[in-house]
């Protein structure tokens, strides 16, 4: 009789280890990671930007652009970067946000060059409300009515 309860209190032991264990990898820098979305934009190669610079060489030190803007006669590259801290159930938070905007002239050349911040952006209210397109606001009675 007395193996019993040593036996119970060794496995309740060792299963209070195994879960202290498996705990332990849950703190520190293994529940959350800091990740680097979209372009990582060094700061000497924004030194390189220069007006007058050719697009084939910004292409050269920055890479292709993220997106492009072609509004007017000007031409727009966007590289972004945006800095996000990640917990292991997947919910990121934005820590920073860096834009380089890259503008050219009509020679394909760089006029200007513009980096904004988090702070520059502005939170955009999308509209949850729908233009009714048409036959949509006609009733079962009104549709037959009309068809007549």
């Amino acid at each position: 009789m007395p193996l019993r309860p040593v036996r119970l209190r060794l496995s309740s032991i060792a299963v209070a280890a195994a879960l202290g264990v498996a705990l332990a990898g849950c703190s520190g820098t293994g529940f959350i990671s800091n990740r680097t979305l979209g372009y990582d934009i060094p700061d000497d190669a924004v030194a390189q930007i220069r007006p007058g610079v050719s697009r084939d060489l910004v292409e050269i030190v920055l890479g292709t652009p993220q997106t492009q803007s072609t509004f007017s006669q000007e031409t727009a590259w966007y590289y972004i970067e945006t800095k996000v801290t990640e917990t292991a159930f997947g919910l990121q938070t934005v820590q920073e946000r860096t834009v380089l905007a890259v503008y050219f002239g009509s020679n394909n050349r760089v006029v200007d060059k513009a980096v904004y911040t988090l702070e520059d952006g502005q939170v955009v209210a999308i509209e949850q409300r729908r233009t009714a397109s048409f036959g949509e606001d006609q009733g079962f009675i009104e549709a037959i009515l009309q068809s007549i």
